[in-house]
């Protein structure tokens, strides 16, 4: 299910900008909804990997399952190895489906609204009907 979103931010930022935000704003959602997020996986791909994200993670009890982004260092890292569960990050493949349906929403794709909110409120639409997909597939 898809269960938070970020707010809208301009094209030219990478994954993890103002991730920390994001991602205790999401945490907090999450919890007001009554989800239990400790001893929940953050699964993430590389462009996530940052300490910032790690640290957010740890301070509420949720294991960051994010492959190393091998680019952020120019050697390799010494001490212990971070905890990777390659069989849970095989799970990501849920999120990326996610993606590519709201895709299939084509004014979503390519912004046919000039309003933020507008354009929110259209991935709000596509967010429930994905969800709903999951919760009538057994009716």
């Amino acid at each position: 299910y898809i269960v938070a979103s970020t707010e809208l931010v301009a094209g030219n930022h990478n994954d993890a900008w103002n991730l920390k935000e994001h991602l205790q704003t999401a945490i907090k959602q999450m919890k007001q909804i009554g989800l239990k997020v400790a001893g929940a996986y953050f699964n993430a791909d590389p462009g996530f990997d940052t300490k910032a994200a790690r640290k957010t993670c740890f301070n509420h009890d949720i294991v960051p399952n994010i492959k190393e982004n091998k680019r952020n260092r120019k050697k390799t890292k010494r001490g212990p190895k971070r905890l990777f569960d390659e069989t849970v990050y095989k799970d990501r493949f849920a999120s990326e489906r996610s993606f590519a349906w709201i895709d299939k929403f084509r004014g979503l794709l390519l912004r046919f609204d000039r309003e933020d909110a507008n354009f929110l409120g259209g991935h709000h639409i596509a967010f429930a009907m994905i969800n709903l997909r999951h919760v009538l597939a057994p009716l």
